[in-house]
């Protein structure tokens, strides 16, 4: 008897254990985070929770800068009957070499406010370079964006201006934003990328600190997203600086032989979903992909999936085959089936 009772109080302490880990890691990275936020948040992980049934929500990358804009939004749904439940727009002003807010911000507000969930990214210009643009210079020393008195720190506190005001009139608008910075920090051909992981947690963490406390920006999720491949995890900020984790992957072929890196970034104790997802590859895809191999790779291979964004041109669901089977499948959540709740708080 006494030994029953010493398994079940092993047992009941274990379980209690687990049920605190799952609390710890579904605090948000910032604990004044909005009560909108909070809610979209908490959605994601009864998403993951393994007791939901599990769904995906679907997303659509729309487009950079001034260029952003509902068109391959409303060419899905005349095409599939169906809205994205996400829409992400990026801050990079490629033909100025800067940052640029305005559209982005109005293609997202304007989606949020048809009930549709909204990510912003930005390819940012490398600050250490005082021409602007320089989106994949290599040599950058990432510790000179944190060095006070210095030309790359200045440029760097000016870029960080503009995104915190540019974030600053989506949270007026009452806007909860999935922010994704640095995407695919593990590779190589960002400015940002393939550093020493503890150089570029630095960075990281000092934007999470300038957002979130000298800002007062208690409306974003802090999502990490790297490419797939090695050192998938390598670059997480840690729990405290990030909310939702994800991959960026280009390829036909959606299962773990062409897919690297989904167990070690699942294995941090945040929801997991594709940041970005392309078919055929990083370059010229032919446009004739059929999205129900997607799906049949989510189900089989990556089950921990909660979302995931298609990039846009020839990558996106609007320039592909079966779409609509895609936005069709009862394991995918589109714009009509989020909770009307989430936009009302």
């Amino acid at each position: 008897m006494r030994r029953r009772l010493c398994l079940l109080s092993c047992v009941l302490l274990v379980s209690g254990f687990a049920r605190t880990l799952a609390a710890e890691a579904a605090r948000p990275a910032n604990p004044a985070i909005n009560a909108r936020a909070r809610a979209v948040l908490e959605y994601f992980h009864e998403l993951s929770a393994p007791t939901s049934g599990r769904r995906i929500a679907s997303g659509q990358f729309t487009d950079f800068g001034a260029r952003a804009s509902l068109r391959v939004l409303e060419e899905i749904h005349a095409r599939t009957g169906h809205w994205p439940a996400l829409a992400g727009v990026d801050y990079a002003d490629f033909p100025r070499g800067g940052l640029t807010t305005k559209v982005p911000n109005h293609v997202a507000i304007d989606y949020w406010t048809q009930g549709g969930l909204v990510t912003v990214m930005a390819h940012l210009p490398n600050p250490a370079n005082p021409k602007g643009g320089g989106l994949r210079d290599k040599g950058v020393n990432l510790d000179d964006l944190l060095a006070p008195g210095t030309e790359t720190h200045q440029r760097w506190q000016q870029q960080l201006e503009i995104m915190a005001a540019g974030l600053r009139e989506l949270k007026d608008a009452g806007v909860v934003v999935l922010w994704r910075p640095f995407h695919e920090m593990n590779g190589g051909w960002f400015w940002w990328g393939a550093h020493e992981p503890a150089a570029f947690i630095r960075v990281w963490r000092h934007m999470f600190d300038t957002f979130t406390h000298a800002k007062g920006l208690d409306h974003l999720i802090w999502v990490y997203g790297p490419n797939h491949g090695p050192k998938t995890a390598d670059y997480y900020p840690g729990d405290a600086y990030a909310d939702l984790t994800g991959l960026d992957a280009y390829t036909d072929f959606v299962d773990r032989d062409h897919i690297k890196g989904y167990a070690e970034i699942v294995a941090l104790p945040k929801p997991f979903g594709f940041t970005e997802y392309g078919p055929h590859g990083p370059k010229d895809p032919p446009g004739n992909f059929d999205y129900r191999r997607f799906i049949t790779g989510l189900e089989r291979d990556f089950p921990r999936t909660c979302f995931f964004m298609c990039w846009n041109a020839k990558w996106s669901l609007a320039a592909n085959e079966e779409t609509k089977a895609l936005l069709d499948h009862p394991l995918v959540l589109n714009r009509a089936d989020l909770p009307p709740a989430l936009f009302r708080r």
